[in-house]
């Protein structure tokens, strides 16, 4: 659809020209030649503009900013990699395991050892969501934990959350296999527990203050409220259903701030955020990540086999810390050693350390599964170009 184009805002204009995408804000940057581009609306009746500092429910891409988080910790050493987080978790103490992944949830073996930092932060844990969501051990985490699109006024607070992911077996034992997503909520209590914050706290103080994140964090205050689109999803007959407001779940501090998909944020905080990464954890005249960190953070961590397992989610590529690694060429967009991730509700942020490159997208409209969406590839193909 948009291959051939010659700017970012033709691009994002091809698909939004065509509909159901009301709207779109997506920065490229290839070293300090830093396009942007904002097209469409707010809303589906197309009555108020996108901007550049439009504030969006950013999902998953919220995963990477929750890893540096944690890697702040280990540099105060406060926790380390290799330490287990029963300590700081008792919740996941002594954790059960089903027998085979397909087994029942109440055919269970104990684990054969305690869960790590380093479990939690490569996703290697035993919670979360494999390729097969068919599993029995899987139905537990949307009914119990309420994983899946983010529904920030939905989810029992920490202590609950941690108390029913306690009686939720591993699908996996530790160390084992990558499954999806539900470690960054686990990371989100942990960074809480070990700092004494909540975690928006933590990260407003550490994280967004330095980097001069203004607008992001778990919700958007009422004077914002103005620059924060409609949230939809695609109906059956081609449609949008409205799934959120500007003064909807995102309008007060959840109970649960989720370290997998809970933040809000802009293009440019985003880019700010980036910036440090591809800095060496650097922003001006201070120091947020050494350089040690970043390099664990965007480094592959993931076994061939475990990349193999995990197709749906990963589609050949490694995982790092809270994001994805490129390990192959096998698409136009796939540039060995670019980090980052895509988020639910249309959303994806990269950086390529080699090379100085960012792309971010952010849009309104819910994603089709995990699979990337026709934009989202135009966009990486436009990036790679």
């Amino acid at each position: 659809m948009a291959t051939g184009a010659t700017n970012l805002h033709d691009v994002l204009n091809a698909h939004v020209s065509e509909g159901p995408l009301p709207g779109a804000v997506a920065l490229v940057a290839r070293g300090d030649r830093v396009e942007r581009a904002e097209v469409g609306s707010a809303d589906a009746a197309g009555t108020t503009p996108l901007t550049r500092d439009s504030i969006f429910r950013i999902a998953s891409i919220t995963k990477p900013v929750i890893a540096v988080a944690v890697l702040m910790l280990v540099q105060d050493r406060r926790i380390a990699l290799d330490e287990t987080v029963d300590r700081w978790l008792p919740e996941l103490a002594s954790p059960m395991v089903v027998r085979t992944p397909a087994s029942p949830v109440d055919d269970l073996v104990p684990a054969v050892r305690e869960i790590t930092v380093l479990d939690l932060l490569t996703f290697r844990s035993g919670h979360g969501f494999p390729s097969d969501f068919s599993l029995p051990a899987v139905a537990p985490l949307f009914t119990e934990l309420r994983q899946g699109p983010p529904q920030p006024q939905h989810v029992p607070a920490p202590d609950a959350w941690m108390a029913a992911l306690s009686r939720i077996p591993l699908l996996h034992q530790p160390g084992e296999g990558w499954l999806y997503n539900t470690a960054s909520d686990i990371l989100g209590v942990l960074i809480a527990r070990v700092s004494g914050r909540s975690l928006p706290e933590f990260l407003a103080e550490r994280v967004f203050e330095p980097l001069g994140m203004a607008d992001t964090g778990f919700e958007v205050p009422a004077a914002k409220r103005d620059r924060v689109p409609h949230y939809y999803r695609q109906d059956g007959s081609g449609g949008l259903e409205p799934l959120d407001t500007p003064d909807g779940q995102w309008s007060t501090v959840p109970p649960f701030p989720s370290g997998a998909g809970g933040l809000v944020s802009t293009v440019d905080d985003w880019y700010a955020f980036a910036r440090m990464l591809l800095a060496d954890g650097r922003a001006g005249d201070r120091t947020l990540l050494s350089p040690v960190s970043v390099r664990q953070l965007t480094t592959d961590h993931l076994t061939r086999p475990q990349r193999d397992a995990s197709t749906l989610f990963l589609e050949g590529q490694g995982w790092g810390f809270g994001g994805s690694v490129d390990v192959t060429e096998t698409d136009p967009w796939n540039v060995p050693g670019r980090y980052g991730w895509v988020g639910g509700t249309g959303t994806a942020a990269h950086i390529t350390p080699s090379t100085g490159a960012v792309t971010i997208l952010l849009t309104q409209l819910e994603a089709n599964g995990p699979v990337p969406s026709t934009l989202l590839r135009d966009f990486w193909r436009y990036a790679a170009a």
